[in-house]
């Protein structure tokens, strides 16, 4: 008999995924399917996607975690995994938008995080089955901080991932939660159908707190500090005042005393250009004179500038108000003949994943 293996949140578990599917035994004619967040915390995302889209006869269901890819939402985690698909990441996002949110099997719905108690599964809000933020605000309007699962009187037995147990939450016949933490160290949990059997396996290790370290560093350094305003970049750099650096974080340490050396010499770079514009103005005074130096100014590039300083009203703390990023200063000292300062390269790589 052909069995649906219905798999709770891989999070880039593949090590885990694979052990739990050698656990089951699925035959080449029973359906894997994914409640969804195949991505994000864990170590491999690209072998689990790979996995599922290579596996015939396999669905994989919408998570939060795809939609945030597919919405440009990018918190931490997802930035992660963007640095982890390299090259592959666009092709891989345009996968995810082509998923489904549900599916009804003869024995069962399966979704990733919930349902609207009441209302048919075609009228269901997308955001709710997929448990954003907005759906589950949603849930707690339509429940009034009821929780779904525990009204859920059917008409169908529902199978779902997106809230972590330390046990799968099963009400027989009902309800079957199975995200069991398997990227934080807990296990990866699937159920059979139609003999609703669960399998689970545990964990490694607690990826994402391992991830969460070994790929900091990396996330900073692709962050588009040049374009970052001065207030975005000194509060970026202050999240890190007085934290504590642990020696498992000898990159992320290296690298944000980096940015802040960085940060110090576009100070000294403001101080640098200030004083090249006030040169360039005496330059134009003592080559024209009074009666040329204004028609000169006004025709050099960079002539609100020479005005200012010639007026003394330039000093760095108005030019930076005028260059509000990194990288219009940039523009700035390089028309002045200033190489540019870049922001620093990361560390080189440590991690063992």
């Amino acid at each position: 008999m052909r069995r649906h293996v219905v798999i709770g949140d891989v999070h880039g578990c593949h090590q885990e995924l694979l052990a739990l599917l050698d656990r089951i035994g699925p035959s080449q004619d029973d359906v894997l399917v994914s409640v969804g967040d195949l991505v994000d915390r864990g170590p491999e995302p690209a072998e689990v996607i790979r996995f599922f889209r290579d596996r015939p006869g396999s669905v994989v269901l919408t998570g939060n975690h795809e939609r945030k890819h597919v919405r440009g939402v990018r918190s931490y985690a997802q930035e992660m995994t963007r640095l982890q698909l390299g090259a592959g990441y666009a092709e891989a996002v345009e996968w995810m938008a082509t998923l489904p949110y549900y599916l009804e099997l003869d024995d069962a719905i399966v979704v990733h995080a919930g349902l609207v108690p009441g209302v048919s599964l075609a009228e269901q809000r997308e955001d709710v089955l997929c448990g954003s933020t907005a759906g589950e605000h949603e849930l707690e309007r339509q429940l009034a901080g009821r929780r779904w699962h525990e009204v859920w009187e059917g008409p169908k037995p529902v199978v779902f991932g997106h809230h972590v147990v330390d046990q799968p939450l099963v009400r027989p016949g009902l309800i079957y939660g199975i995200d069991t933490g398997a990227c934080h160290g807990g296990r990866l949990t699937a159920l059979t159908l139609p003999d609703r059997r669960l399998h689970s396996v545990a964990a490694r290790e607690d990826h994402w707190a391992r991830m969460k370290r070994s790929w900091q560093a990396d996330v900073l350094a692709d962050r588009p500090w040049r374009e970052l305003s001065w207030s975005e970049l000194d509060r970026e750099l202050a999240r890190f005042d007085g934290r504590r650096r642990t020696s498992d974080e000898p990159r992320t340490a290296a690298y944000v005393d980096a940015l802040r050396a960085w940060r110090a010499s576009l100070d000294a770079r403001l101080v640098e250009v200030v004083d090249a514009i006030r040169r360039e103005a005496e330059r134009i005074d003592a080559e024209d004179g009074p009666a040329g130096r204004t028609e000169r100014a006004r025709a050099h590039p960079l002539a609100r500038y020479l005005f200012q300083s010639t007026a003394g009203r330039l000093d760095p703390a108005a030019l930076r108000r005028q260059c509000h990023t990194p990288a219009m200063l940039a523009e700035l000292g390089r028309a002045l003949g200033l190489a540019p300062l870049e922001p620093p390269a990361p560390p080189p790589p440590l991690r063992d994943d």
